[in-house]
């Protein structure tokens, strides 16, 4: 066989040791993850049950391995979670032995330090118990999954993102990372937010997610689904707030491509439901999972901004 006709295959190439752009952006996570635990005093990995913090696990469990991942996992619950989900994150955690934090947005609400929103998301609400569990965690960096490619104001976030004492974010404090170089250096009371999946696609994502065969909760993959219109988008029935007077719930087969609270991501009308079908339909697209899915995206131009700037990832 012709190196030509390998290539075409996407098998074997001419170099064996060639990588991979998953090989780079694999190698480069890792790296990442590395230089925190050597760096920090008690990091921590925000983990959800969504497809980016679970491959950002599975990328700590390959780094540090056959060790035992050295960060303990924290979760801030809404409330409004999908039952799937957290299901999945339980499921896991069990599984792999791991810590699991979980700050309670509703507790928060009960003791009357949150305020339910009129529209009743509980997305923006989330701010408060994460710093909260920062501080009492003495946790000095906190991995997120968040990508470049998501929105414009992830994009402008480096792979260390200072943190002040307060939680926010500075785009002016930004650090150059030249040549792959990390500063993690903070004062007392400050922290640095971490991503290494900054680089990373949804496409990159999902092929990944394909070649390790990392098992996601169904509801990534079309499924049929009560359903009702708002906004432009599919939202699922809760008693978050939805539906509302005239709003009409339908069974639609439709699949999630970011999953956070259920007041606030939509599905997608799809039918794929197997892992090759999700690459072709992404890889078509030419939205943004959060610009096709997130409500919370929309409340103004610059939402995402100012909620990272109040300490939000």
């Amino acid at each position: 066989m012709t190196v030509v006709a390998d290539l075409a295959e996407g098998t074997d190439t001419a170099d064996p040791y060639a990588l991979t752009h998953l090989d780079v952006l694999e190698s480069e996570a890792v790296h990442i993850l590395r230089e925190v635990a050597g760096e920090f005093e008690k990091p921590v990995i925000l983990f959800s049950g969504g497809k980016d913090s679970i491959v950002m696990l599975h990328l700590a469990l390959k780094a540090f391995a056959p060790a035992p991942v050295p960060f303990a996992l924290l979760h801030v619950d809404t409330g409004h979670n999908f039952p799937e989900v957290l299901a999945y994150r339980d499921r896991v955690v069990a599984e792999h032995r791991l810590r699991l934090h979980v700050a309670s947005v509703q507790e928060f609400i009960d003791r009357g330090e949150l305020r339910e929103r009129p529209d009743g998301t509980r997305n923006p609400l989330q701010t408060v118990p994460l710093l909260h569990a920062i501080a009492t965690g003495r946790f000095d960096a906190v991995f997120g999954g968040g990508r470049r490619d998501e929105e414009k104001a992830r994009a402008k976030e480096r792979v260390f993102s200072l943190r002040d004492e307060f939680g926010g974010w500075d785009p002016r404090r930004q650090r150059p990372e030249l040549w792959q170089l990390y500063n993690g250096r903070h004062a007392p009371g400050e922290h640095v937010r971490v991503f290494p999946l900054s680089n990373w696609t949804e496409l990159d994502v999902w092929q990944y997610i394909a070649r390790e065969k990392i098992e996601l909760p169904a509801i990534y993959y079309a499924h049929r689904r009560a359903v009702f219109r708002r906004n432009g988008m599919w939202l699922a029935p809760g008693a978050w707030g939805g539906p509302r007077e005239g709003e009409v719930v339908e069974r639609r087969m439709v699949r999630y491509r970011t999953v956070g609270d259920m007041s606030c991501t939509g599905a997608v009308d799809s039918d794929a439901t197997t892992i090759e079908q999700v690459i072709a339909e992404i890889a078509a697209s030419r939205l943004t999972e959060r610009g096709a899915t997130r409500a919370d995206d929309k409340l103004s131009e610059a939402a995402m901004e100012d909620r990272k700037r109040e300490g939000y990832f």
